[in-house]
């Protein structure tokens, strides 16, 4: 019987490694295209500025290759880390693992790539705001990455955590659903952050003297879009460190495996729509800056509301792991 759960945990880890880089490949393989799209679109446009578009394309690129990096050294890990099986929740953990970091990945690779690629496009329209859209497009989309490093956080919980004196029931579904709330999770707002950021982008470009309002507007913007994927993290950590009592039935494990699903497709939809009226607020406020104060207003109204659906699945999620 220990044969089979050490190769069925071999079995699920290389399933997990291969789910974790391809998954994390996909989203960051998008963004790194829309950036060089747009650096060739910009290019074409001013030819004179190839050198610096290019560079600077190149910089974009490798701040959203980080999502893929971070799949990679959890790939590795779990393909060349000996673990014990000494249970079957290691199959699951070592399976979940893998899966959390790959959904996780493809939210920040692609919004990475709107603020790398409007960066690109503007120095091209607006050669002498440089310097600034580099800046902006730094920041932005490091506030990208986020939500794929709460995902690479939940990946290392679960891979460095001893679930060895759990019940196999229903804790392997609290390790599962921990790991799809956080990974699924991350999506939304990795694309809704980079939808700020790109439109933070363009707004230097097109008016530059209002580039310290319109980075702080992206900041709040993105801030409350990152919200959502800490609600992810937030059920993913209770799933995997509150002690769940042995039990024979099916019900407990499918209420907390819910959870983690409940919360993790709970969270794409406000981060984007978060993410889309922030974009909107600040490419505007670049264009009425006088008009600032009223724009944020009506951007964080707009985005408390879509944030009250990330919310209710927030209160399903728990009353599934507390009530049910």
């Amino acid at each position: 019987m220990v044969y089979d759960i050490e190769i069925w945990a071999k079995v699920a880890a290389f399933s997990g490694a291969g789910l974790a880089m391809g998954l994390g490949a996909t989203g960051v393989a998008v963004g790194e295209g829309y950036t060089a799209g747009k650096a060739n679109e910009g290019i074409a446009r001013n030819p004179k500025m190839a050198g610096d578009i290019f560079k600077s394309m190149l910089v974009g690129q490798a701040v959203a290759e980080s999502a893929a990096i971070f799949a990679l050294v959890v790939a590795m890990v779990l393909l060349f880390s000996n673990f014990t099986a000494d249970s079957f929740i290691t199959v699951i953990v070592l399976f979940s693992s893998g899966i959390c970091i790959g959904f996780g990945a493809i939210g920040s690779g692609i919004g990475s790539g709107f603020p790398a690629g409007e960066a690109c496009l503007g120095m091209a329209r607006q050669p002498e705001a440089s310097a600034s859209l580099v800046t902006n497009m730094l920041i932005g989309s490091a506030v990208c990455q986020t939500p794929s490093i709460f995902a690479l956080m939940t990946s290392f919980a679960l891979l460095f955590s001893n679930f060895s004196q759990s019940p196999v029931s229903p804790t392997w579904a609290a390790v599962l659903g921990a790991g799809l709330a956080s990974g699924i999770g991350a999506i939304g707002s990795g694309v809704g952050g980079g939808l700020v950021a790109g439109a933070s982008c363009e707004g230097v470009a097109r008016t530059p003297s209002t580039v310290s309002l319109l980075t702080k507007s992206m900041l709040l913007g993105q801030a409350v879009t990152q919200t959502t994927a800490i609600y992810g993290l937030l059920v993913g950590f209770i799933l995997l460190f509150k002690t769940f009592p042995a039990s024979d039935s099916i019900v407990p494990a499918m209420a907390l495996l819910a959870s983690g699903l409940c919360m993790g497709i709970g969270a794409i939809g406000p981060g984007i729509g978060e993410g889309s009226t922030a974009g909107s607020a600040v490419k505007w406020i670049a264009r009425n800056e006088e008009s600032s104060g009223v724009i944020l207003r009506m951007m964080l109204v707009g985005q408390a509301v879509a944030e009250s659906t990330g919310i209710y699945a927030l209160v399903v999620s728990l009353v599934l792991i507390f009530v049910v």
